[in-house]
């Protein structure tokens, strides 16, 4: 940790230079699409080039010892106990996994929040909409000071009705880390089931799966662990393990091989490259070289530079009332972690986001929610407070043309 000070953007080159990002493109956009450093792209090219030259021996026998192997390390990295997790392409398909799986009913209730992913709210209108449930959204607090709060909002909502309660580890449009292990402790005792939406919380928060004892928990591994696109998985509690089918039926496992446990049926779903599954190990490896106290230190550097940077040119606070800087993960205080969300002036999103762009060579989602737009800085090892400067700069010039 001594040898990487986090303020300091060149004790950072060598981790900066594991990726070969464009040169004319500043990328404060890793909390979107978050490009894998050299090292991740090389093992998955690897394991592309491994399938293509004999895919007889790929598939048969070697798939899935690969998958296991793979999988038994990212349940460790994430606490999910054995046999806990299965693979998947993304958050978004583990999502519409449980939807398609979950014993919803006439008259039911599902609970998403106001911060909840968009394509989250559109995946439980359609199941609600199928067996005539509803799904209903608790407004959490205009600014978050309190985890208690926080919970209260999500509960005061909670009926006889409600089945399951849909909440963000990290929401995606305000960037803000919700308390969600004493949510899921009150909604046991209220005996209604939890997803956590946990796309963003792999590599950027600790995660411990089985202490945490959600009942599901969706993610995406492209963010910040930065293994490939088309890596993730979802994870169940053993409690509702059985309940869970896949979307569509293959052979499960190479036949003759046996369907013993609720994750075969989702080994071999068809014919195709899984090659940024495998290569997960390799991104955790990667992280773990940091290691990942040192990661963790400079991300909470750089996103509090860029929240003085920002606030000060705009005299508009964030949504967070509290000291980021708070380390105490357990009471729900810290709310920031590699992104933050700031709002802005008044105006369009989608005009300044492409001015950003085309003007000054900036990729940066500008976000309209709940009739206001702010810019999301997220920020990993290969971004600077210069780059952060530079984006203040543009943000001065464009927002005084009231753009």
């Amino acid at each position: 940790m001594n040898s990487f000070p986090p303020p300091d953007d060149t004790a950072w080159t060598k981790w900066q230079s594991a990726w070969s990002l464009r040169p004319d493109t500043v990328y404060l956009n890793h909390g979107s699409f978050g490009p894998p450093p050299d090292v991740v792209r090389a093992a998955r090219r690897r394991w592309i080039d491994r399938l293509d030259e004999q895919p007889m021996e790929y598939f048969i026998r070697d798939y899935e010892d690969l998958l296991r192997d793979a999988r038994e390390k990212l349940a460790g990295f994430v606490g999910a106990g054995e046999g806990n997790l299965i693979f998947v392409e993304h958050a978004t398909m583990a999502m519409n996994i449980l939807a398609g799986s979950f014993p919803l009913g006439t008259g039911d209730e599902v609970l998403l929040t106001d911060h909840e992913y968009g394509a989250v709210d559109r995946i439980w209108d359609r199941a609600c909409e199928q067996v005539g449930a509803r799904r209903i959204t608790a407004t959490l607090p205009a600014r978050f000071t309190s985890s208690e709060e926080v919970v209260e909002a999500i509960f005061r909502k909670v009926t006889d009705r409600t089945r399951l309660i849909v909440v963000s580890h990290v929401t995606s449009p305000t960037a803000i880390i919700l308390p969600v292990e004493p949510i899921c402790r009150r909604a046991r005792q209220q005996n209604v089931r939890v997803c956590i939406d946990g796309p963003h919380a792999v590599a950027m928060l600790p995660l411990d799966l089985t202490a945490l004892d959600c009942d599901y928990f969706t993610a995406s591994c492209h963010k910040w662990l930065c293994a490939p696109f088309g890596s993730g998985f979802f994870y169940v509690h053993p409690r509702v393990q059985q309940e869970i089918k896949p979307l569509a039926i293959s052979w499960g496992r190479s036949p003759p091989l046996p369907l013993d446990h609720w994750g075969d049926e989702f080994i071999w779903t068809g014919t195709r490259d899984q090659s940024a599954l495998l290569t997960i190990p390799t991104a955790i490896d990667f992280l773990r070289g940091v290691p990942f106290d040192a990661f963790r230190a400079r991300y909470r550097y750089l996103i509090r530079y860029a929240r003085e940077q920002v606030t000060e040119l705009t005299g508009l606070a964030p949504y967070v009332g509290v000291d980021m800087d708070n380390g105490d993960m357990d009471d729900g205080a810290k709310w920031c972690g590699s992104m933050i969300a700031l709002p802005l002036s008044p105006g369009e999103a989608r005009p300044l986001q492409q001015a950003l762009w085309l003007r000054y060579r900036i990729e940066i989602p500008v976000i309209d929610w709940h009739g206001g737009r702010h810019v999301r800085v997220s920020c990993h090892l290969y971004n600077t407070t210069q780059q952060i400067d530079r984006l203040v700069d543009a943000l001065r010039e464009l927002l005084r043309q009231n753009l």
